[in-house]
């Protein structure tokens, strides 16, 4: 469909180019290019994200998308660079506009268009936690903007009958559209690379909160990516001494199927448990410990900021402080 309908937009804005031989047309129409490459390489990036995980890609293949929203990037701002290149060399010639009422009656009605279209690819995006579609969404209401400052620009010079205002408002255009090209860009490196998303610490960690179980002590030293679609996170879990490994491991699967059940989008969790060692006695409403060392004072939230740090033993206690064994253990 974005296909589709981006040809339609970018026909309709080259005719009205060629009618009115404007710059900031000809800036609205090179965005449009972009969005017929761009939803071109969509359709086969939104096909391969959706592969499942195999032997060669065991995260699944949904970084494909921060690719695609980089390819993206790179294109407005290329053609934001071309723009701004025409719309100089028509200011030192001296370019004239012409069949003004015709440009703005095209171009506002693609532009329209483009509206429409976005805000359906954006609301589909998010609907299926799509970072291509979502950008690509993005892009296209961008190019809106785009338009309603080419019909800007066409009612200015018809007011004015200053020509130069033309190239003016294509440079202003291009700028614009160069900011988005970089944001594009650094959100794609931002995936790409894996560096820490604060939104999705904080949306995960609300869901390790509401979804704890008797005997998750504390939560920390988190590191989650977000592969297209889908969550990846790897934690460490404090968890009661005495538990067998049986008991550790079927409390663990336990509560990654509530986490995940209360998460947004599906992943995976990847848990280390460490043993409490009497350390967070203070922080602990484990009923029946048969180790407790002190009595239970409060229980820790698991939020944002706590989910990333390290251990956080109970006040005064350090892992290098001795823990004496209370009298009522038998095992020594």
């Amino acid at each position: 469909m974005a296909l589709v309908a981006g040809t339609a937009i970018l026909a309709a804005k080259f005719m009205a180019w060629r009618a009115t031989a404007s710059q900031v047309v000809f800036s609205d129409a090179m965005e449009s290019i972009v969005n017929v490459a761009a939803a071109g390489f969509l359709i086969f990036a939104v096909r391969f994200a959706a592969m499942p995980a195999d032997d060669d890609h065991p995260y699944g293949h949904g970084k494909i998308e921060f690719v695609t929203s980089g390819f993206e990037g790179g294109l407005i701002a290329f053609a934001a660079l071309a723009i701004v290149y025409e719309s100089i060399i028509a200011l030192v010639d001296g370019s004239v506009p012409v069949k003004l009422d015709l440009g703005m009656l095209i171009v506002g009605g693609a532009g329209v268009a483009n509206l429409a279209l976005g805000a359906y690819l954006v609301r589909t995006g998010r609907t299926h936690n799509s970072r291509a579609l979502i950008a690509d969404g993005e892009h296209v209401i961008s190019d809106f903007w785009t338009s309603a400052g080419a019909v800007f620009g066409l009612l200015l010079v018809k007011l004015t009958d200053q020509v130069w205002l033309d190239s003016a408002v294509a440079i202003v255009v291009a700028l614009v559209l160069l900011r988005t090209g970089v944001r594009l860009v650094r959100e794609s490196a931002r995936g790409l690379l894996d560096e820490q998303d604060p939104e999705l610490i904080a949306e995960l960690a609300g869901a390790l909160e509401t979804a704890r179980i008797e005997g998750v002590i504390e939560v920390h030293d988190l590191r989650v990516i977000d592969v297209g679609n889908r969550i990846h996170a790897d934690l460490h879990v404090v968890v009661p001494e005495f538990w067998t490994v049986d008991q550790a491991h079927s409390a663990m699967d336990r509560y990654e199927h509530r986490v995940i059940a209360e998460q947004v989008r599906p992943g995976e969790l990847q848990f280390h448990m460490d043993p409490c060692e009497r350390l967070y006695c203070r922080n602990c409403d484990l009923t029946d410990c048969p180790v407790r060392g002190d009595a239970f004072e409060v229980r820790r939230p698991i939020s944002a900021d706590s989910v990333v740090d390290g251990p956080r033993p109970a006040s005064g206690q350090t892992h290098e402080d001795p823990v004496p064994l209370p009298s009522a253990r038998k095992d020594g």
